[in-house]
Protein backbone atom coordinates (compact mmCIF):
# COMPACT_ATOMS: atom_id res chain seq x y z
CA UNK A 1 0.00 0.00 0.00
CA UNK A 2 2.87 2.28 0.84
CA UNK A 3 4.57 1.64 -2.31
CA UNK A 4 1.38 2.53 -4.09
CA UNK A 5 1.17 5.65 -2.50
CA UNK A 6 4.44 6.44 -3.21
CA UNK A 7 4.05 5.84 -6.61
CA UNK A 8 0.74 8.36 -6.85
CA UNK A 9 2.65 10.79 -5.30
CA UNK A 10 5.70 10.52 -8.28
CA UNK A 11 2.72 11.01 -10.97
CA UNK A 12 1.17 13.69 -8.93
CA UNK A 13 4.31 15.03 -9.03
CA UNK A 14 5.48 14.56 -12.81
CA UNK A 15 1.95 15.76 -13.91
CA UNK A 16 1.68 19.01 -11.96
CA UNK A 17 5.72 19.76 -12.79
CA UNK A 18 4.20 19.44 -16.64
CA UNK A 19 1.23 21.50 -15.78
CA UNK A 20 3.74 24.05 -14.39
CA UNK A 21 5.60 24.53 -17.68
CA UNK A 22 3.58 26.76 -19.03
CA UNK A 23 4.87 26.96 -23.00
CA UNK A 24 3.23 28.12 -26.18
CA UNK A 25 -0.21 27.66 -27.23
CA UNK A 26 -0.94 25.14 -30.63
CA UNK A 27 -2.03 28.82 -32.63
CA UNK A 28 0.42 29.70 -34.72
CA UNK A 29 3.74 29.34 -32.19
CA UNK A 30 7.06 30.57 -33.49
CA UNK A 31 7.85 28.23 -36.47
CA UNK A 32 11.19 25.32 -35.18
CA UNK A 33 12.61 26.16 -38.81
CA UNK A 34 12.91 29.35 -38.46
CA UNK A 35 14.19 29.35 -35.28
CA UNK A 36 16.75 26.67 -36.20
CA UNK A 37 17.80 28.92 -38.84
CA UNK A 38 19.74 30.73 -36.72
CA UNK A 39 23.72 29.94 -36.07
CA UNK A 40 24.19 31.98 -33.38
CA UNK A 41 27.06 34.36 -34.94
CA UNK A 42 25.85 37.06 -32.92
CA UNK A 43 25.90 39.65 -36.16
CA UNK A 44 22.61 41.09 -34.98
CA UNK A 45 23.83 42.23 -31.16
CA UNK A 46 25.54 45.55 -32.54
CA UNK A 47 22.69 46.70 -34.81
CA UNK A 48 20.08 45.51 -31.77
CA UNK A 49 18.76 48.97 -30.12
CA UNK A 50 17.78 47.14 -26.97
CA UNK A 51 20.62 44.83 -26.74
CA UNK A 52 22.76 48.61 -27.04
CA UNK A 53 21.17 49.45 -23.63
CA UNK A 54 20.42 46.86 -21.54
CA UNK A 55 23.46 44.07 -22.34
CA UNK A 56 21.82 41.38 -21.67
CA UNK A 57 22.14 38.40 -23.70
CA UNK A 58 18.79 37.77 -23.24
CA UNK A 59 17.64 41.13 -24.49
CA UNK A 60 19.08 40.50 -27.88
CA UNK A 61 17.60 38.71 -31.32
CA UNK A 62 19.86 35.79 -30.75
CA UNK A 63 19.11 35.64 -26.73
CA UNK A 64 14.91 35.47 -27.71
CA UNK A 65 15.57 33.09 -29.93
CA UNK A 66 17.36 31.05 -27.69
CA UNK A 67 14.08 31.66 -25.97
CA UNK A 68 11.88 30.66 -28.41
CA UNK A 69 14.00 27.07 -28.65
CA UNK A 70 13.99 26.43 -24.97
CA UNK A 71 9.83 27.55 -24.99
CA UNK A 72 9.04 25.18 -27.86
CA UNK A 73 11.20 22.37 -26.87
CA UNK A 74 9.65 22.80 -22.67
CA UNK A 75 12.61 23.60 -21.52
CA UNK A 76 11.58 27.28 -20.37
CA UNK A 77 7.96 28.51 -19.33
CA UNK A 78 6.58 31.39 -20.82
CA UNK A 79 5.68 33.52 -17.88
CA UNK A 80 7.06 37.17 -16.67
CA UNK A 81 10.27 36.10 -16.62
CA UNK A 82 10.73 35.45 -20.29
CA UNK A 83 8.36 37.67 -21.26
CA UNK A 84 10.34 40.84 -20.47
CA UNK A 85 12.90 40.10 -22.77
CA UNK A 86 9.71 39.84 -25.55
CA UNK A 87 8.73 43.40 -24.43
CA UNK A 88 12.08 44.72 -24.63
CA UNK A 89 12.33 44.04 -28.39
CA UNK A 90 11.23 47.49 -30.05
CA UNK A 91 10.56 45.60 -33.43
CA UNK A 92 12.76 47.57 -35.96
CA UNK A 93 14.03 45.16 -37.32
CA UNK A 94 17.62 46.19 -38.08
CA UNK A 95 18.97 42.37 -37.15
CA UNK A 96 16.80 41.36 -40.20
CA UNK A 97 18.97 43.18 -42.03
CA UNK A 98 22.21 42.51 -40.95
CA UNK A 99 21.96 38.67 -40.38
CA UNK A 100 23.79 37.33 -42.55
CA UNK A 101 21.87 33.88 -42.77
CA UNK A 102 18.59 35.37 -43.50
CA UNK A 103 16.98 34.48 -40.41
CA UNK A 104 13.33 35.72 -40.26
CA UNK A 105 13.22 37.33 -37.02
CA UNK A 106 10.34 39.41 -38.24
CA UNK A 107 8.14 36.64 -38.27
CA UNK A 108 9.58 34.99 -35.29
CA UNK A 109 8.78 38.33 -32.85
CA UNK A 110 5.57 38.73 -34.90
CA UNK A 111 4.32 35.07 -34.00
CA UNK A 112 5.57 34.92 -30.19
CA UNK A 113 3.53 38.64 -29.47
CA UNK A 114 0.30 37.17 -29.81
CA UNK A 115 1.40 34.05 -27.82
CA UNK A 116 2.61 36.74 -24.69
CA UNK A 117 -0.77 38.76 -24.77
CA UNK A 118 -2.90 35.40 -24.60
CA UNK A 119 -1.03 32.99 -22.33
CA UNK A 120 0.76 35.83 -20.36
CA UNK A 121 -1.58 37.83 -17.85
CA UNK A 122 -0.40 40.97 -17.50
CA UNK A 123 0.42 43.07 -14.17
CA UNK A 124 -2.29 46.10 -12.88
CA UNK A 125 -0.30 48.64 -14.45
CA UNK A 126 0.39 47.54 -17.51
CA UNK A 127 -3.15 46.46 -17.71
CA UNK A 128 -4.03 50.19 -17.24
CA UNK A 129 -1.51 52.06 -19.58
CA UNK A 130 -1.93 49.06 -22.57
CA UNK A 131 -5.60 49.65 -22.13
CA UNK A 132 -5.55 53.16 -22.63
CA UNK A 133 -3.57 52.98 -25.56
CA UNK A 134 -4.97 50.21 -27.67
CA UNK A 135 -8.78 51.74 -26.71
CA UNK A 136 -8.21 55.12 -27.62
CA UNK A 137 -4.84 56.00 -30.22
CA UNK A 138 -5.67 53.57 -33.33
CA UNK A 139 -9.27 55.17 -33.23
CA UNK A 140 -9.37 58.94 -34.14
CA UNK A 141 -12.23 59.77 -32.93
CA UNK A 142 -11.90 59.15 -29.70
CA UNK A 143 -8.54 60.78 -29.68
CA UNK A 144 -9.89 63.54 -31.10
CA UNK A 145 -12.35 64.00 -28.18
CA UNK A 146 -8.90 64.69 -26.01
CA UNK A 147 -7.67 67.01 -27.87
CA UNK A 148 -9.63 70.00 -26.45
CA UNK A 149 -8.82 68.88 -23.08
CA UNK A 150 -4.97 68.61 -24.16
CA UNK A 151 -5.39 72.62 -25.73
CA UNK A 152 -6.11 73.81 -22.59
CA UNK A 153 -3.79 71.52 -20.56
CA UNK A 154 -1.08 73.51 -22.73
CA UNK A 155 -2.66 77.25 -23.06
CA UNK A 156 -3.02 77.77 -19.59
CA UNK A 157 0.50 76.37 -18.88
CA UNK A 158 -0.33 73.07 -16.72
CA UNK A 159 2.19 71.64 -18.86
CA UNK A 160 4.83 73.51 -18.25
CA UNK A 161 4.11 73.51 -14.28
CA UNK A 162 3.86 69.43 -14.65
CA UNK A 163 7.09 68.80 -16.54
CA UNK A 164 8.79 71.27 -14.20
CA UNK A 165 7.95 69.69 -11.22
CA UNK A 166 8.63 66.15 -12.17
CA UNK A 167 5.85 64.62 -10.16
CA UNK A 168 4.37 62.91 -12.64
CA UNK A 169 7.32 61.26 -13.56
CA UNK A 170 8.06 59.84 -10.38
CA UNK A 171 4.29 58.69 -9.82
CA UNK A 172 3.82 57.46 -13.21
CA UNK A 173 6.49 57.00 -15.60
CA UNK A 174 4.74 55.79 -18.00
CA UNK A 175 1.63 58.48 -18.30
CA UNK A 176 4.86 60.99 -18.02
CA UNK A 177 6.66 59.52 -21.26
CA UNK A 178 2.84 59.24 -22.82
CA UNK A 179 2.77 63.32 -22.11
CA UNK A 180 6.10 64.13 -22.82
CA UNK A 181 6.11 63.27 -26.39
CA UNK A 182 2.69 65.53 -26.62
CA UNK A 183 2.83 67.49 -29.60
CA UNK A 184 1.78 71.09 -29.66
CA UNK A 185 -1.90 71.07 -29.93
CA UNK A 186 -3.43 74.00 -32.62
CA UNK A 187 -6.86 74.82 -33.58
CA UNK A 188 -6.36 72.76 -36.82
CA UNK A 189 -6.04 69.96 -35.00
CA UNK A 190 -9.67 69.79 -34.30
CA UNK A 191 -11.22 69.32 -37.71
CA UNK A 192 -9.59 68.95 -40.85
CA UNK A 193 -11.71 67.51 -43.49
CA UNK A 194 -11.06 66.70 -47.28
CA UNK A 195 -13.36 66.08 -50.22
CA UNK A 196 -13.75 62.28 -51.34
CA UNK A 197 -12.06 62.73 -54.66
CA UNK A 198 -9.85 65.56 -55.31
CA UNK A 199 -8.75 66.37 -59.20
CA UNK A 200 -5.45 66.00 -60.78
CA UNK A 201 -3.73 69.21 -61.98
CA UNK A 202 -3.36 68.98 -65.59
CA UNK A 203 -2.75 65.41 -67.62
CA UNK A 204 -4.40 62.59 -65.51
CA UNK A 205 -1.68 59.65 -64.52
CA UNK A 206 -2.90 57.69 -61.86
CA UNK A 207 -5.69 57.29 -59.36
CA UNK A 208 -4.27 57.07 -55.90
CA UNK A 209 -5.91 56.52 -52.60
CA UNK A 210 -4.21 58.23 -49.08
CA UNK A 211 -4.53 56.62 -45.90
CA UNK A 212 -4.91 59.63 -43.40
CA UNK A 213 -3.35 57.64 -40.54
CA UNK A 214 -4.09 58.30 -36.67
CA UNK A 215 -2.01 60.24 -35.06
CA UNK A 216 -0.57 61.74 -38.78
CA UNK A 217 -4.09 63.18 -39.53
CA UNK A 218 -4.44 64.67 -35.50
CA UNK A 219 -1.22 66.17 -34.89
CA UNK A 220 0.40 65.96 -37.82
CA UNK A 221 -2.35 67.33 -40.67
CA UNK A 222 0.37 69.82 -42.64
CA UNK A 223 2.06 66.64 -44.11
CA UNK A 224 -1.12 65.12 -45.39
CA UNK A 225 -2.61 68.55 -46.91
CA UNK A 226 1.52 68.39 -48.46
CA UNK A 227 0.73 64.98 -49.53
CA UNK A 228 -2.13 66.01 -51.42
CA UNK A 229 -0.89 68.70 -53.43
CA UNK A 230 2.46 66.94 -54.45
CA UNK A 231 0.49 64.26 -55.44
CA UNK A 232 -2.19 65.81 -57.21
CA UNK A 233 0.69 68.37 -58.51
CA UNK A 234 2.15 65.10 -60.62
CA UNK A 235 -0.72 63.77 -62.10
CA UNK A 236 -2.77 62.03 -59.67
CA UNK A 237 -6.70 62.25 -58.65
CA UNK A 238 -6.51 61.46 -55.05
CA UNK A 239 -9.37 59.37 -53.27
CA UNK A 240 -9.99 59.56 -49.26
CA UNK A 241 -12.64 57.75 -48.16
CA UNK A 242 -14.05 58.89 -45.20
CA UNK A 243 -14.68 55.33 -43.86
CA UNK A 244 -11.19 54.25 -42.93
CA UNK A 245 -9.39 54.04 -39.89
CA UNK A 246 -6.58 52.76 -38.35
CA UNK A 247 -4.02 50.88 -40.36
CA UNK A 248 -3.49 48.59 -37.45
CA UNK A 249 0.03 49.11 -36.62
CA UNK A 250 -0.49 49.67 -32.98
CA UNK A 251 -2.24 46.71 -32.17
CA UNK A 252 -0.26 44.84 -34.61
CA UNK A 253 3.14 45.27 -32.62
CA UNK A 254 2.10 44.40 -30.01
CA UNK A 255 0.38 41.26 -30.75
CA UNK A 256 -3.11 42.31 -30.13
CA UNK A 257 -4.20 40.17 -33.03
CA UNK A 258 -7.88 40.15 -33.37
CA UNK A 259 -7.89 43.90 -33.00
CA UNK A 260 -5.18 43.84 -35.51
CA UNK A 261 -7.25 42.33 -37.89
CA UNK A 262 -10.82 44.32 -37.26
CA UNK A 263 -8.79 47.20 -38.13
CA UNK A 264 -7.21 45.73 -41.31
CA UNK A 265 -10.62 44.54 -42.31
CA UNK A 266 -12.18 48.02 -42.02
CA UNK A 267 -9.17 49.48 -44.30
CA UNK A 268 -9.58 47.29 -46.67
CA UNK A 269 -13.64 47.40 -47.02
CA UNK A 270 -13.15 51.27 -46.88
CA UNK A 271 -11.10 51.00 -50.26
CA UNK A 272 -13.15 48.43 -52.10
CA UNK A 273 -14.81 49.51 -55.29
CA UNK A 274 -12.56 52.88 -55.34
CA UNK A 275 -10.91 51.93 -58.53
CA UNK A 276 -7.50 53.08 -57.57
CA UNK A 277 -4.42 51.98 -59.02
CA UNK A 278 -2.61 52.66 -56.02
CA UNK A 279 -2.50 52.94 -52.02
CA UNK A 280 -0.47 55.64 -50.73
CA UNK A 281 0.88 56.50 -47.24
CA UNK A 282 3.00 58.49 -45.51
CA UNK A 283 3.95 56.75 -42.41
CA UNK A 284 6.68 54.36 -41.99
CA UNK A 285 4.98 52.67 -39.54
CA UNK A 286 1.82 52.16 -41.13
CA UNK A 287 2.98 51.43 -44.55
CA UNK A 288 4.86 48.46 -43.30
CA UNK A 289 1.71 47.36 -41.70
CA UNK A 290 -0.39 47.80 -44.87
CA UNK A 291 2.09 46.16 -46.64
CA UNK A 292 1.42 43.22 -44.27
CA UNK A 293 -2.44 42.57 -44.45
CA UNK A 294 -1.71 39.42 -45.94
CA UNK A 295 -0.03 37.70 -42.94
CA UNK A 296 -2.35 39.67 -40.82
CA UNK A 297 -5.27 37.82 -41.97
CA UNK A 298 -3.73 34.73 -43.36
CA UNK A 299 -6.18 32.34 -41.25
CA UNK A 300 -8.83 34.54 -42.27
CA UNK A 301 -10.98 32.56 -45.20
CA UNK A 302 -12.90 35.76 -46.26
CA UNK A 303 -10.28 38.50 -46.19
CA UNK A 304 -6.74 36.83 -46.76
CA UNK A 305 -6.84 37.00 -50.54
CA UNK A 306 -8.03 40.52 -49.89
CA UNK A 307 -5.51 41.52 -47.80
CA UNK A 308 -2.84 40.02 -50.15
CA UNK A 309 -4.44 42.46 -53.25
CA UNK A 310 -4.77 45.41 -50.62
CA UNK A 311 -0.69 45.26 -49.67
CA UNK A 312 0.14 44.96 -53.13
CA UNK A 313 -0.96 48.27 -54.29
CA UNK A 314 0.44 50.07 -50.89
CA UNK A 315 3.35 52.45 -51.88
CA UNK A 316 5.19 54.69 -49.44
CA UNK A 317 5.06 57.97 -50.82
CA UNK A 318 8.59 58.24 -51.60
CA UNK A 319 8.74 54.62 -52.92
CA UNK A 320 5.85 55.96 -55.46
CA UNK A 321 6.73 59.62 -56.38
CA UNK A 322 10.27 57.83 -57.07
CA UNK A 323 9.20 55.50 -59.33
CA UNK A 324 6.48 57.22 -61.22
CA UNK A 325 9.47 60.22 -61.31
CA UNK A 326 8.23 63.86 -60.86
CA UNK A 327 6.58 65.93 -63.48
CA UNK A 328 6.53 69.13 -62.01
CA UNK A 329 9.43 71.90 -61.48
CA UNK A 330 11.23 72.07 -58.69
CA UNK A 331 12.59 75.88 -56.73
CA UNK A 332 14.81 75.82 -53.67
CA UNK A 333 12.93 76.30 -50.35
CA UNK A 334 15.26 78.65 -48.37
CA UNK A 335 17.29 81.69 -49.13
CA UNK A 336 20.60 80.10 -48.60
CA UNK A 337 21.66 76.76 -49.04
CA UNK A 338 20.25 74.28 -47.14
CA UNK A 339 22.09 71.35 -45.39
CA UNK A 340 19.40 68.96 -43.98
CA UNK A 341 19.87 65.20 -42.32
CA UNK A 342 17.83 62.52 -43.48
CA UNK A 343 16.56 60.46 -40.63
CA UNK A 344 15.94 56.87 -41.35
CA UNK A 345 12.72 55.44 -39.92
CA UNK A 346 12.98 51.60 -39.19
CA UNK A 347 9.89 50.42 -40.51
CA UNK A 348 10.67 52.32 -43.61
CA UNK A 349 14.37 50.88 -43.90
CA UNK A 350 14.39 47.55 -42.64
CA UNK A 351 10.89 46.97 -42.66
CA UNK A 352 9.72 47.86 -46.34
CA UNK A 353 14.05 48.61 -47.52
CA UNK A 354 13.53 51.47 -48.62
CA UNK A 355 16.49 53.93 -48.27
CA UNK A 356 17.85 55.63 -51.52
CA UNK A 357 14.11 57.14 -52.63
CA UNK A 358 13.79 59.63 -49.64
CA UNK A 359 17.04 60.61 -50.59
CA UNK A 360 17.04 61.23 -54.08
CA UNK A 361 13.87 62.64 -53.76
CA UNK A 362 15.66 65.17 -51.29
CA UNK A 363 18.61 65.66 -53.60
CA UNK A 364 16.58 67.15 -56.60
CA UNK A 365 15.60 70.28 -54.40
CA UNK A 366 17.69 73.08 -55.66
CA UNK A 367 20.09 73.94 -53.04
CA UNK A 368 19.92 70.94 -50.70
CA UNK A 369 23.17 69.58 -49.24
CA UNK A 370 22.44 65.87 -47.68
CA UNK A 371 24.23 65.02 -44.54
CA UNK A 372 24.09 61.25 -43.48
CA UNK A 373 24.48 60.89 -39.64
CA UNK A 374 26.61 57.76 -38.13
CA UNK A 375 24.53 55.22 -36.72
CA UNK A 376 21.51 55.96 -39.10
CA UNK A 377 19.85 52.33 -38.80
CA UNK A 378 19.42 52.62 -34.99
CA UNK A 379 16.14 53.17 -34.18
CA UNK A 380 15.07 56.63 -32.40
CA UNK A 381 13.15 54.33 -29.86
CA UNK A 382 9.96 55.56 -30.81
CA UNK A 383 8.94 52.12 -32.39
CA UNK A 384 4.88 52.74 -32.23
CA UNK A 385 4.18 52.40 -28.75
CA UNK A 386 7.71 51.37 -27.52
CA UNK A 387 8.75 54.66 -25.64
CA UNK A 388 5.53 54.58 -23.76
CA UNK A 389 5.50 51.15 -22.94
CA UNK A 390 9.30 50.72 -22.08
CA UNK A 391 10.42 54.51 -21.25
CA UNK A 392 13.75 53.82 -19.79
CA UNK A 393 15.34 52.41 -22.68
CA UNK A 394 13.61 54.47 -25.44
CA UNK A 395 15.12 57.49 -23.28
CA UNK A 396 18.67 56.06 -24.02
CA UNK A 397 18.23 55.36 -27.67
CA UNK A 398 16.11 58.77 -28.25
CA UNK A 399 19.31 60.91 -27.15
CA UNK A 400 21.81 58.69 -29.10
CA UNK A 401 19.66 59.15 -32.17
CA UNK A 402 19.33 63.56 -31.43
CA UNK A 403 23.46 63.77 -30.97
CA UNK A 404 24.21 61.89 -34.29
CA UNK A 405 21.75 63.91 -36.24
CA UNK A 406 23.01 67.19 -34.63
CA UNK A 407 26.54 66.29 -34.97
CA UNK A 408 26.36 66.27 -38.77
CA UNK A 409 25.91 70.09 -38.66
CA UNK A 410 22.55 70.26 -40.39
CA UNK A 411 20.07 73.20 -40.07
CA UNK A 412 16.86 70.60 -41.10
CA UNK A 413 16.22 67.09 -40.24
CA UNK A 414 14.18 65.18 -42.15
CA UNK A 415 11.55 62.67 -41.01
CA UNK A 416 9.37 60.37 -42.61
CA UNK A 417 7.38 58.67 -39.81
CA UNK A 418 5.43 60.36 -36.88
CA UNK A 419 6.08 58.25 -34.13
CA UNK A 420 9.58 59.33 -34.74
CA UNK A 421 9.33 63.38 -35.21
CA UNK A 422 7.65 62.86 -31.64
CA UNK A 423 10.59 60.75 -30.03
CA UNK A 424 13.08 63.39 -31.95
CA UNK A 425 11.59 66.58 -30.88
CA UNK A 426 11.17 65.29 -27.45
CA UNK A 427 14.74 65.08 -27.31
CA UNK A 428 15.73 68.17 -29.26
CA UNK A 429 13.30 70.33 -26.78
CA UNK A 430 15.13 68.55 -23.60
CA UNK A 431 18.67 69.14 -25.20
CA UNK A 432 17.68 73.14 -26.14
CA UNK A 433 18.00 72.47 -29.36
CA UNK A 434 16.31 74.66 -32.12
CA UNK A 435 15.92 73.29 -35.65
CA UNK A 436 13.49 72.63 -38.03
CA UNK A 437 11.85 69.02 -38.26
CA UNK A 438 10.17 68.32 -41.33
CA UNK A 439 8.75 65.15 -43.64
CA UNK A 440 10.43 64.84 -46.96
CA UNK A 441 7.04 65.69 -48.59
CA UNK A 442 6.62 68.88 -47.04
CA UNK A 443 10.17 70.06 -48.20
CA UNK A 444 8.68 68.73 -51.69
CA UNK A 445 5.83 70.53 -51.62
CA UNK A 446 6.94 73.91 -50.64
CA UNK A 447 9.91 73.25 -53.79
CA UNK A 448 6.96 72.83 -55.98
CA UNK A 449 4.99 75.38 -54.90
CA UNK A 450 7.73 77.76 -55.34
CA UNK A 451 7.11 78.79 -51.60
CA UNK A 452 10.16 79.21 -49.18
CA UNK A 453 10.52 79.11 -45.35
CA UNK A 454 13.21 80.51 -42.74
CA UNK A 455 14.55 77.92 -40.62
Amino acid sequence: MQLSDNSNNSFNFQQALEEEIKGFDPKNPPKQELIDSCVHCGFCLSTCPSYRVIGKEMDSPRGRIYLMDAINKGKATLDEATTQHFDSCLGCLACVSTCPSGVQYDSLISATRPQVERNQPRNFADKIIRSIIFNIFPYPERLQIFLPLLWVYQKLGIQKIVRATGLLKRLFPRLAAMESILPEITLKSFNKTYPDVIPAKGKKRYRVGVVLGCVQRLFFSPVNEATVRVLTANGCEVVIPKTQGCCAALPAHQGQEKQAQALAKQMIDSFADTGVDYIIINAAGCGHTLKEYGHILADDTEYKEKGEQFSNQVKDIQEFLAEVELTTPLSAVTDDDLTLVYQDACHLLHGQKISLQPRQLLKQIPGITLKEPIDAALCCGSAGVYNMLQPEVAEELGKQKVNNLMNTGAKLIASANPGCSLQIKKHLNQQGKDIKLMHPIELLDYSIRGEKFKL
